[in-house]
């Protein structure tokens, strides 16, 4: 694991499984807009959480891209699921927009519910298509910018799927933080 204190939140790189992350207390969801079991990352916490996450979310959806919305966890270790819906890259623009959008929204329900710790899959890179590089740099830039308005969150983890990832998290974190 990679650390990197910013604005008094300690921000984390890791390489794993989103869905077994049981020492924070919210996982954010790379969610479709139907907030279904789908591939990826949703597949993973949708298997994980039980048919109950997807039960929970059908009332709120569907959500455009750059939203956010709140679920229990269910069968997941965590407190909360934060099931954002980042832009599929070339369709939905301003794709950049849309992408910083869902790590700010996400970062601000966390803090409005007062969660201490907060976990993050790449959103958008997997099936959406967003550039691992341009991805990364979107997502750790607005992260940085709503550091100092967050008073709850104290940990922001990045679950990175695989290796190639987690070198790229770091590269750019070196750069942006």
């Amino acid at each position: 694991m990679t650390e990197f204190t910013h604005d008094g939140v300690t921000l984390q790189f890791v390489q794993g499984d989103i869905a077994t992350q049981d020492d924070v207390e919210a996982v954010v969801n790379a969610a479709n807009a139907q907030l279904r079991t789908g591939g990826g990352v949703a597949g993973a916490l949708h298997r994980a959480a039980g048919p109950g996450l997807a039960e929970e979310g059908r009332p709120l959806a569907p959500i455009a891209p750059g939203e956010v919305v709140a679920t229990g966890a269910h069968d997941l270790p965590n407190d909360v699921v934060l099931h954002a819906l980042g832009p599929v890259y070339g369709r939905d623009t301003p794709s950049d927009e849309l992408l910083a959008r869902c790590y700010r929204e996400a970062l601000r329900l966390a803090d409005e519910r007062e969660i201490a710790s907060v976990a993050f899959p790449a959103l958008s890179t997997g099936a959406f298509g967003y550039p691992m590089e341009e991805a990364t740099r979107v997502a750790l830039e607005a992260v940085r910018g709503t550091l100092p308005e967050l008073g709850a969150v104290r940990t922001v983890r990045f679950v990175l799927f695989g290796d190639d990832a987690l070198v790229v998290y770091e590269r750019v974190a070196e750069d942006v933080l």
